[in-house]
């Protein structure tokens, strides 16, 4: 029995309803929206050298003026340990916190997800392309859909996460 929900603004791979949904069956979309004075960036923390992704994951990091797009999606409470085991918050990888989001019908607080100890690092095209097309899925504005599908990435050609979005589609 669920106890309640929550609402979770996604930037990153978990913009791709199939993505997120593969630890929180419970998500369900609820808005676009964008947050302010924070910038999308791709990296991993210090201390990691790789990931599933192959490649640096999303992030945000304050900086005036910029703005991040992204979903907010509605999640049963009973997701939330997964959420947080997702984004490796008791690893310290991750560390969640609240934000404004600016959505059409009015500002909206959500929980997401900073990374900690950050390091640039390009994403794996497979990376890149789970955020575009989740992107798209979800009808975020072209000229930051084309800012994503702008981004350079690491080249890595391997099996990824995406294999198991893909496995699942088929």
């Amino acid at each position: 029995m669920s106890r309640g929900c929550f609402m979770y603004f996604a930037y990153g791979s978990n913009l791709l309803k199939e993505r997120l949904q593969l630890k929180n069956p419970s998500a369900v979309f609820h808005s676009i929206g964008k947050i302010k004075d924070y910038r999308l960036n791709f990296g991993l923390p210090a201390d990691i050298t790789n990931c599933a992704w192959h490649g640096g994951v999303a992030t945000i990091q304050e900086c005036d003026g910029e703005e991040v797009w992204g979903i907010v999606w509605t999640l049963d409470h009973d997701n939330l340990s997964t959420l947080d085991q997702q984004e490796q918050v008791h690893d310290g990888l991750y560390s969640p916190l609240e934000v404004k989001v600016e959505r059409d019908e009015g500002p909206l607080l959500c929980r997401t997800y900073k990374m900690n100890n950050f390091r640039h690092c390009e994403p794996s095209p497979q990376y890149k392309k789970v955020v575009c097309l989740g992107a798209q899925q979800n009808g975020l504005p072209q000229n930051y859909l084309q800012k994503l599908l702008a981004l350079k990435t690491n080249d890595y050609s391997g099996t990824s996460v995406l294999d198991q979005i893909t496995a699942i589609e088929k």
